[in-house]
């Protein structure tokens, strides 16, 4: 009897050899399976579209994002394009397909979220668009971050104070600032130097614009500048914009708070002035029906008084205080939107400049503080 399943494979029959469309078809599938996965679980690159953190970054640098130092979140909306956040490049079309969706799940970091850590994160308020997008295909923004769960964070007079003590302000963050001038007008070589940026001319002799304090400091050295005083908002003076958006809060993008960011397993008491600042918190990020009957609080049909949170959140800020849109207008990033931690810029492209001088040289491979 001859049975065929003990016959050895005959080692030296010549093998069929790959066609080059194999070969090359083959390669190009390991390499998006790979560069998916390096994507997905260690590093990506981002780029700086935005003014929201000069000087610390500039627009048209290129960052590489560590998904390791917080732990990567694995994908909760699996099938979609690689190497395409939302949107499938030219065609505009979207880059996934929400049929599938995972719950949130991040993989064990390197360490938890650090105030002053530079940080990615998806966009929350997309959670208000017609067009909802899952958390993980929100747009991306980049901010520092100024506060961790259980902090209580209050600014005074544009210094940020986290547990009653005064943060480190960014060296190179940059604020708005009233300049005075004799009447001349201000050297275009100065205002590059010096990266005098969203310039208004308010008189023949007054500007505001936005820099950082070394900047102001030097400027104030010039003979022509008369003075150079930081724009800050007054304290008391109720801004409609900043979050919670409510008349009993008179706060503004530089006298705000003391507000209580919500640590996961913390239990806050509901009332008239609590809940304007968590009830975005407790039913957009975590997913609760709350209603309000008289002066009665209902959290999925059940009436309460308090409300323990499930996820950690955090208070991201730009370094260009006056131009960044950022938790003082909508309030806290949920644990999972945290996309990962910036850790160095690789390129930097200057649109604004001459062709020899696209490069920022000086910016190349440096880290991100």
């Amino acid at each position: 009897m001859n049975w065929k399943f003990w016959n050895k494979k005959d080692k030296t029959a010549p093998k069929k050899k790959k066609s080059a469309a194999r070969e090359w078809t083959d390669a190009i599938i390991f390499a998006v399976i790979a560069a998916t996965l390096i994507r997905t679980l260690f590093i990506e690159a981002y780029t700086i579209p935005t003014p929201s953190m000069e000087s610390s970054l500039l627009v048209g640098d290129f960052l590489f994002v560590s998904k390791v130092n917080y732990g990567a979140r694995t994908p909760m909306t699996p099938i979609a394009f690689p190497f395409a956040h939302h949107t499938m490049p030219v065609i505009g079309t979207k880059a996934y397909w929400d049929g599938i969706k995972l719950p949130y799940y991040r993989l064990p970091g390197l360490s938890e979220v650090k105030k002053g850590d530079v940080v990615v994160f998806n966009y929350p308020m997309e959670a208000d668009s017609p067009f909802l997008r899952p958390v993980d295909k929100r747009e991306n923004y980049i901010k520092r971050c100024q506060g961790t769960p259980g902090d209580t964070l209050s600014l005074v007079d544009a210094q940020v104070y986290v547990n009653g003590k005064a943060a480190i302000t960014p060296v190179n963050g940059e604020t708005s600032y009233m300049v005075q001038t004799d009447g001349n007008e201000l050297n275009p070589q100065i205002i590059e130097d010096l990266h005098l940026s969203d310039i208004q001319q308010m008189t023949n002799t007054d500007y505001m614009m936005n820099m950082t304090t070394q900047s102001a400091a030097t400027l104030r050295t010039y003979s022509n500048i008369k003075a150079v005083k930081a724009n800050n908002s007054l304290k008391g003076v109720y801004d409609p914009e900043v979050y919670p958006h409510d008349p009993h809060y008179k706060w503004n993008v530089d006298n705000y708070g003391p507000i209580i960011i919500p640590k996961k397993g913390w239990t806050v008491k509901l009332d008239s002035l609590t809940l304007p600042i968590y009830k975005r918190a407790i039913t957009v990020y975590e997913n609760n029906k709350l209603e309000l009957k008289g002066n009665d609080i209902f959290i999925n049909g059940q009436k309460t008084t308090e409300y323990t949170f499930k996820m950690n959140y955090y208070w991201m800020m730009g370094d260009n205080r006056h131009n960044s849109l950022d938790s003082r207008f909508w309030g806290f990033v949920p644990e999972d939107h945290i996309v990962g931690k910036a850790l160095f810029v690789w390129m930097s492209w200057d649109d604004n400049a001459s062709f020899a001088h696209k490069i920022r040289w000086s910016r190349l491979f440096r880290g991100i503080h």
